[in-house]
């Protein structure tokens, strides 16, 4: 187990490593016109995880982090579940560094509500909705890179619990989501709501941008700041 300023030092190493290699987008570095997001608003920066895959020695830091990071709030957890795309790389990285066992997600193209994901799995027959093994009694997380409202991770979990359904898996529980970055956009507040547990490696506002002010531009960090606060 790593200490405490050992972790932090990680965590900050993970922060820094993201964005100097433009996983961390802005609108003053990359792209002036900003970013609408699948909730229809309009972000001065934009967190691209997929590319953590390209970058093995910092997803295996993501892996390392988040290992130690279940091990002290989750430590019932004993199966992961990576949400395709983004969480499939990062939960195995997790996997391989703490001796869970993974699973993941079917991506199911044009799923991002509830409703839509029951029609979907209405149409989908016989085909999996889950790769790989899951047994009874298992306790399972949900792996992702990042958290805004919760709603694809309230789907990634009803995915998961059809599959369970449809398997005749019964005493499994799936009421754990671990991700990278929380970007502090009410994801919190809707876990506690719907008695999930969400578990961050790093919160955008309170560690992931102090991390960052030496590396930002001021515009760059005034920016994102205002952005943040006003929409918490």
């Amino acid at each position: 187990m790593k200490s405490g300023a050992e972790f932090d030092n990680l965590k900050q190493e993970i922060v820094r490593d993201i964005y100097k290699k433009r996983m961390i987008l802005t609108s003053v570095r990359d792209r002036p016109e900003g970013w609408k997001l699948h909730s229809g608003q309009m972000s001065p920066f934009y967190i691209q995880l997929r590319y953590l895959c390209s970058h093995p020695t910092t997803l295996g830091k993501i892996g390392e982090a988040l290992a130690v990071m279940l091990k002290e709030e989750a430590p019932d957890v004993n199966r992961l579940v990576g949400v395709a795309f983004a969480g499939v790389p990062i939960a195995t990285a997790v996997s391989l560094a703490s001796g869970l066992p993974a699973v993941h997600t079917r991506k199911i193209l044009g799923v991002r509500s509830e409703a839509e994901l029951q029609e979907a799995i209405d149409q989908y027959g016989q085909h999996s909705l889950i790769e790989g093994e899951i047994d009874e009694g298992d306790t399972l997380c949900l792996i992702d890179d990042l958290v805004t409202g919760m709603e694809s991770k309230v789907v990634a979990r009803n995915q998961v619990l059809a599959e369970l359904e449809k398997r005749g898996v019964k005493s499994c529980t799936c009421d754990h989501i671990a991700v990278i970055i929380d970007r502090h956009q009410g994801a919190r507040a809707r876990a506690k709501e719907l008695n999930l547990y969400l578990h961050a490696l790093v919160d955008l506002v309170e560690e992931g941008l102090p991390l960052l002010k030496s590396e930002m531009s001021d515009e760059e960090y005034s920016i994102i700041t205002k952005y943040l606060t006003r929409s918490a």
